[in-house]
């Protein structure tokens, strides 16, 4: 059953497909024998791409064996060594020696012994009945499963790292396991997805690449915006061996610290109040009645304390400010109605206002600015 939208951002696709090739090899596991030749089915692929996110895949149904991780028999000797020497620069780079880090389709634990040799502590998830089988007979610490659930837990979580190599483009629902990989990491979680390049496949313009396999095929562009839109920073994202995978270093997104919002507030008040206070009992103003001067009325609480808001805009004189309900009137207030301090908060405009404030308006006047979270005085 052929699917109309991304399954990354589930944006539309662009109503024509970028291509169709029919009848292509429905498989590229579990090859056919000359028995299975009449049960041997061809299917169309459609290429599409999202008009949101401009991720490349495939509309059709995923092939039946696309939880499993099937790796070649052996495993070379050039990737034996490059597998090696990332992974313990990948250990090294974060620390992770001691530390708990998950295989995402271990397959028959090809790599879980590299990563055990750098120090780390491995663990495998694999769908496959008969590969976990292989990695427990083999000592490896191998769970059986996949993620299709976001808040699905992992035995043994939560992990200091993982990765995932050529494994996330078979996905149908690959965002769901993305977010599962990130709830199943600590804070400061961070892992190595890799798949393969299709920036290599639109510069060659190689026909025979696309496999039903492959439902997603990502760009460097867009493995870094899926990997963003689920729960992941990008650290680095380059191509690999000979340009042929993309590689992304990942950090689990955290929750912003914003703990000085509050300290800024209550530093704020504090040098309003100390501004007001030298005026007695009487009130101020302040110049500027936009979103900014809104905010700071709600948030500290003084619109006892002030008179009036000016604004030279007259489509906002002769109305009040929102839930504080101070009147907004015209400058030349400040002449007819005088106060003896105004405090400038204008924006962009706030250094204008304040030249004007002091060279047409009574210098007796005590005017400050609102910087940021401090007041800079101009008496």
């Amino acid at each position: 059953m052929s699917i109309r939208k991304c399954r990354v951002c589930s944006g539309d696709f662009f109503e024509e497909p970028l291509l169709i090739y029919e009848d292509m090899p429905a498989i590229s596991q579990f090859l056919p024998k000359k028995e299975d030749f009449a049960e041997d089915k061809c299917v169309d692929l459609t290429v599409c791409q999202c008009s949101k996110c401009g991720l490349i895949q495939l509309d059709n149904d995923p092939v039946y064996y696309f939880k499993d991780v099937i790796r070649s028999g052996s495993v070379s000797k050039e990737v034996r060594k490059f597998r090696r020497h990332q992974f313990q620069e990948f250990v090294d780079e974060y620390q992770l020696k001691g530390k708990k880090i998950l295989e995402v389709g271990c397959g028959r634990g090809e790599y879980l012994d590299f990563m055990n040799e750098t120090g780390a502590i491995s663990f495998g998830l694999e769908h496959r009945k008969e590969s976990v089988e292989e990695c427990r007979a083999k000592g490896l610490s191998v769970i059986q499963g996949f993620l299709n659930n976001p808040v699905q837990k992992i035995e043994n979580g939560p992990f200091d790292a993982f990765y995932i190599c050529n494994f996330l483009e078979h996905f149908d629902e690959p965002s769901k396991a993305l977010q599962a990989i990130a709830f199943n990491l600590k804070d400061d979680g961070i892992g190595i997805v890799e798949v393969p390049n299709t920036d290599l496949l639109l510069q060659d313009k190689c026909f025979y690449k696309f496999t039903l396999e492959h439902l997603l095929n990502f760009t460097q562009e867009t493995l870094k915006s899926s990997l963003q839109l689920n729960g992941f920073e990008v650290i680095s994202c380059n191509p690999i061996r000979h340009g042929s995978p993309l590689s992304a270093i990942v950090r689990k997104r955290k929750r912003l610290d914003f703990s000085e919002f509050d300290n800024n507030q209550k530093q704020l008040h504090i040098e309003i109040n100390s501004f007001i206070e030298q005026f007695g009992s009487e009130k101020i103003a302040i110049w500027g009645a936009g979103h900014y001067t809104f905010g700071l009325l709600s948030a500290l609480n003084i619109e006892d304390k002030i008179k009036y808001l000016l604004d030279s805009a007259t489509f906002k004189q002769g109305r009040h400010s929102p839930k504080t309900h101070v009147p907004i009137v015209a400058p030349e207030t400040l002449k007819s109605d005088p106060v003896k301090g105004v405090l400038v908060l204008a924006a962009g405009y706030s250094d204008e206002v304040a030249k004007i404030l002091l060279k047409d308006f009574d210098p007796k006047i005590k005017v400050a600015v609102v910087r940021n979270n401090n007041l800079e005085y101009l008496y």
